[in-house]
């Protein structure tokens, strides 16, 4: 498909996207204050304007929206939704405080609990990936290219000849590295890279990682737009409860534990099994 020709619902997320990271810039150069939700998660001045911007231009497209700076509906009513939109405005708030650069936004359209389109966009980098399994996936350098002539058609990578890098999080390493070091006895060559927020689903589409286990806490807008881009290129992520792919609009808005997989990986671990079997 031509990326130049997405769906008007989806152009109008990729401009909220850009200018809410425009305005999350603008934030982390100039100060901002921080203070704490009823959860304990911090949250910042940049948060709040970013949710506010992109929630001014989804609004436009008459889908409703589930965010994490908004006051969400309850379920007996959303449950009754065909689709929605799932939006963290600024995902890695903790390492925006850090002021490390790994942050993002995260925007997905959901459709009966399942995410057929996510773009990421990385405010420090000025760039974005989107897409879902309609459209293909693609790499946009928003900020040096705005009339969209040089964006970059992703294709899956089946072949994993090097290391297994697992990429990690970086506020959250726990129980991870547990199931990792199961993971490496077989394939005897799994190294690590850490990474803060949604921006570890670069490196898993464009190859430079190839999983991501989550053994801590996560919201759907953490992952919903990751997961429509990884499945779009072959990949997976799947609830380590039930074996199934993750599903969204849910009555508890938290994701069970999951690993993410490319299709690299999937190819590396069907030949494994397929090799342990003779």
């Amino acid at each position: 498909m031509d990326p130049n020709q997405l769906p008007t619902i989806y152009k109008i997320a990729q401009q909220a996207a850009i200018e809410a990271c425009k305005e999350i810039l603008s934030i982390y150069h100039l100060g901002f204050d921080t203070s704490d939700k009823e959860d304990g998660s911090p949250v910042t001045t940049a948060d709040l304007r970013s949710s506010e911007i992109i929630s001014v231009h989804l609004e436009k497209t008459g889908i409703p929206i589930i965010g994490e700076e908004r006051k969400n509906t309850p379920f007996p009513e959303r449950k009754l939704w065909g689709e929605n939109w799932c939006v963290d405005p600024l995902d890695g708030t903790k390492e925006f405080i850090k002021r490390n650069g790994e942050f993002c936004v995260n925007i997905a359209h959901i459709e009966n609990g399942k995410p057929v389109f996510g773009l990421i966009a990385e405010p420090c980098k000025g760039r974005m990936i989107y897409g879902g399994s309609a459209f293909g996936v693609y790499l946009w350098d928003f900020e040096n290219d705005l009339n969209q002539k040089g964006i970059q058609e992703i294709t899956p990578i089946f072949n994993l000849d090097e290391d297994v890098v697992w990429i990690a999080s970086r506020s959250h390493e726990g129980a991870d590295a547990d199931w990792v070091e199961k993971l490496s006895k077989p394939f005897r060559s799994v190294r690590k890279t850490p990474k803060g927020s949604a921006i570890k689903f670069f490196d898993l589409a464009l190859g430079l990682a190839h999983i991501y286990p989550r053994f801590a806490p996560t919201m759907e807008w953490d992952i919903a737009a990751g997961q429509a881009i990884l499945e779009a290129l072959g990949g997976t992520i799947i609830s380590t409860e039930n074996g199934q792919p993750l599903n969204y609009n849910k009555d508890s808005l938290f994701n069970p534990f999951f690993v993410a997989k490319t299709s690299a990986f999937l190819m590396r671990e069907k030949k494994f099994s397929s090799l342990h079997s003779i």
